[in-house]
């Protein structure tokens, strides 16, 4: 008899308890959850369409474009002076490659298969050159196109990140309520006197 009611009190026990820790779960209606899925979506879509993002991509498809999508006009002759002038020097590199390799060419075949066919399409400045002198000139100037191009192609990314740049900036807090002091001051930790940095918030 003794067992049946310890039995019968653990048992309403474990029921009383294990229905107080249930949790009550709260009821949302079909409106309260279309309203979080439409935030979510806003907010999904305004990473995609980030002003940093638009701003990038505009001037890696075209230089110039995200500056002029950020306003800033006046960085356009800096971005197309430094491609444009990389791009004439690349030409300017490219036309004396051709010309050197060319004229070694000639001036190897004429020393190894004595075939001067092309002796007419040299230029007249590289006919006195030797041939090790023309080789050395056209490896010089192969190297000079490989770092033209790095070059342009560096401006290039400069481009793109200085218009992401100043997309990001454009929703920095630069109001008048932010300030930024330099006062002299005594560091009791270190025992020195110094410049001390204040940055306020009013």
């Amino acid at each position: 008899m003794l067992r049946y009611y310890l039995l019968n009190f653990i048992f309403l026990y474990f029921v009383s308890t294990t229905c107080q820790s249930q949790e009550v779960l709260p009821i949302l209606d079909s409106a309260t959850v279309s309203s979080k899925s439409e935030t979510k979506f806003t907010d999904s879509l305004q990473k995609k369409n980030s002003p940093q993002k638009i701003a990038a991509l505009r001037s890696a498809i075209l230089p110039g474009l995200g500056q002029i999508y950020n306003k800033k006009y006046w960085k356009l002759p800096f971005v197309y002076g430094a491609l444009g002038t990389t791009a004439v020097v690349f030409i300017y590199n490219l036309n004396n490659y051709k010309d050197l390799r060319l004229a070694y060419k000639v001036k190897y075949n004429i020393r190894v298969f004595r075939d001067s066919a092309d002796y007419h399409k040299v230029s007249p400045n590289l006919l006195p050159l030797s041939e090790e002198s023309l080789r050395f000139n056209r490896d010089q100037f192969r190297q000079s196109l490989d770092y033209t191009v790095l070059l342009f192609v560096a401006f290039w990314g400069l481009n793109v990140i200085d218009a992401a740049v100043d997309a990001h900036l454009k929703s920095f807090d630069i109001s008048p309520n932010l300030g930024l002091k330099i006062r002299v001051g005594h560091s009791e930790m270190a025992g020195t006197n110094g410049l001390n940095l204040a940055l306020t918030f009013r």
